[in-house]
């Protein structure tokens, strides 16, 4: 029975998390569960017919990849075939949300091709089994297929390979 049990709640977890070489269940963060800075609804549904980079951030953490952001920002890949999303998990940080939301509102005014959702809720986390309290980076292929995920810091090495995943999708 326990052998049994076990075996199920694993293959339920894969159904769950994002494995590469696939399209992660679709989401929906919406009302109290967070959105778009603007408080519509966005939907992971809107992640295909580009190649994707996704950063969902604790606030806490945001500076990790500071480093890694400014140059991908300086490559200017062309908007019609790249784009980003940064996911913000407000629960996993003290700062109030207020002065994430008006921080959030200053960032998509410098970088008006970012799409910035708010997950009020640990809901992907949940849903799609990421780490929490940390920054993880995920790369979509045009399908909407994740090519590519990384938790934590990224060093030079690791930007140089994800700057060759997402050249190597765009063409």
């Amino acid at each position: 029975m326990n052998k049994t049990f076990s075996i199920l709640f694993l293959m339920t977890i894969s159904v769950w998390a994002l494995n590469i070489g696939e399209i992660p269940k679709e989401i929906t963060l919406s009302g109290e569960n967070g959105g778009l800075i603007n408080d519509k609804a966005w939907s992971s549904k809107n992640i295909k017919d580009k190649v994707y980079i996704l950063f969902y951030v604790d606030p806490d953490k945001k500076d990790d990849n500071e480093k890694f952001i400014d140059a991908l920002h300086q490559k200017n890949y062309n908007s019609k075939v790249y784009g980003s999303i940064a996911i913000i998990n407000l629960k996993a940080t003290w700062l109030p949300n207020f002065a994430i939301e008006k921080m959030l509102k200053s960032k998509q005014k410098e970088f008006p091709n970012t799409i910035y959702v708010k997950d009020k809720t640990k809901y992907l986390v949940k849903e799609w089994q990421l780490a929490d309290d940390t920054s993880n980076t995920i790369v979509f292929n045009k399908k909407g297929e994740v090519i590519y995920i990384h938790v934590g810091a990224i060093d030079e090495k690791e930007m140089q390979n994800i700057f060759n995943i997402i050249e190597k999708n765009i063409k």
